[in-house]
């Protein structure tokens, strides 16, 4: 196994298990490294530090144990089952009315470039690092062997996570072109063929419920309604109407389609393809709850400025809008993007509109996506409820 040699008192973060190395903390390494390959991480003095993979970049290893071990199936079985269990004593995996699930995320199963999720017997993984990618067999194998009958098709799915590895998306387990899923007792269509993502937005889970919670009797919007998560559950909660936008005409169709599948023929639900900068312009009534929860805007440091902008006047908008006692939920999923840095957006949204607003709520990711306390960066999803007056 090849090495890597760090720079003298650049073992710092790794000694508080920051998953991360960077490429600027090497001093040296073994010659002939391979993307993707596993190293062995050692300090200044040549004493171990970590095992992971490497990868060229700015984070060039990822680290997978902080213990001297084979990166054999024995370990991806141990990490899965571990996972797993986050998700049992959660109450999210093995549940009647729930089938639908994050098994693996990131550095919060410490397991960094590797996301699983579960849509009934069907699970999704996909690489964010070359070393995932190159393991994606082996993932396969011990993804079948700890999830037992709960899963009878396992799909791959990182052309758009690693297009310069040319990836090819398709089914390491079974095959099956049913895409039906089970999240709180509601169903939903999952595209993991050709969908953002996983093909799903596991991550809103508890905020959809939320918004089930406080819709009753009142007039929604759900902007950038993808899969259309939070119109099927504000339906459910005795929404009066639900209104859901998206620009792509696809989203449009998913939406519908859930809809249909858990009201069928129930006309309080209208679906919009436009832009939503031009929908709050001139959008046809006025709305008692309104979603805000666009793709990131920052996918990088650089972008920062220009986010927090979009970020205003996008909560403007609806703020200029929203009658008196209305409620806003606005999100950033920017992992850049701070939760102050997003509550400072969102205040001055609210001054620019001339509106007071109350915080009844701050948001987060759920249980199933967790977060590595020794990587903050991992909690990235960020949410606020606003009482408007």
């Amino acid at each position: 196994m090849k090495q890597i040699y760090l720079k003298k008192g650049k073992e710092e973060a790794c000694m508080r298990f920051h998953p991360w190395i960077f490429s600027g903390a090497i001093h040296h390494a073994d010659p002939d490294m391979s993307e993707g390959e596993v190293v062995r991480v050692l300090n200044a003095q040549g004493e171990f530090i970590a095992i992971g993979h490497y990868q060229q970049g700015s984070i060039a290893v990822r680290i997978l144990s902080f213990s001297d071990m084979e990166i054999d199936q024995k370990f991806w079985q141990d990490s899965l089952r571990a996972a797993l269990q986050v998700r049992i004593a959660a109450g999210l995996a093995d549940q009647p009315d729930n089938d639908t699930y994050r098994l693996v995320h990131g550095e919060g199963d410490n397991l960094p470039g590797l996301i699983v999720d579960v849509y009934g017997k069907t699970a999704v993984v996909q690489a964010h690092s070359i070393g995932m990618h190159l393991e994606r067999h082996a993932i396969a194998q011990a993804l079948s062997t700890v999830m037992g009958n709960r899963t009878e098709h396992i799909y791959y799915k990182s052309e758009a996570t690693l297009p310069f590895m040319e990836p090819k998306n398709g089914f390491l387990l079974g095959g099956s072109e049913q895409n039906t899923a089970r999240e709180n007792g509601l169903l939903f269509h999952v595209d993991w063929l050709h969908g953002q993502k996983t093909g799903f937005f596991v991550d809103q889970r508890d905020n959809r419920s939320l918004v089930e919670h406080l819709s009753h009797g009142k007039r929604v919007l759900n902007m950038f309604c993808y899969t259309g998560g939070f119109s099927v559950y504000a339906m459910r909660g005795g929404a009066q109407l639900v209104h859901s936008v998206d620009s792509s005409a696809k989203a449009i169709e998913l939406t519908k389609a859930n809809v249909e599948m858990n009201f069928p023929g129930d006309a309080r639900h209208e679906a919009y393809c436009e832009d939503a900068f031009k929908f709050l312009e001139s959008a046809p009534g006025s709305y008692d709850l309104i979603i805000l929860d666009p793709p990131a805007f920052a996918k990088h440091r650089g972008a920062l400025h220009n986010a927090l902008k979009g970020y205003t006047r996008l909560n403007m908008k609806a703020l200029e809008m929203i009658p008196s006692g209305g409620l806003l939920f606005t999100f950033s999923c920017s992992q850049v993007v701070t939760k102050e840095n997003f509550r400072n957006a969102v205040f001055t949204a609210a001054a620019q509109a001339k509106r007071k607003v109350r915080i009844l709520y701050q948001l987060h990711q759920p249980a199933d996506h967790p977060i590595n306390i020794y990587h903050p960066e991992g909690e990235y999803l960020k949410g606020l409820v606003l009482y408007v007056e």
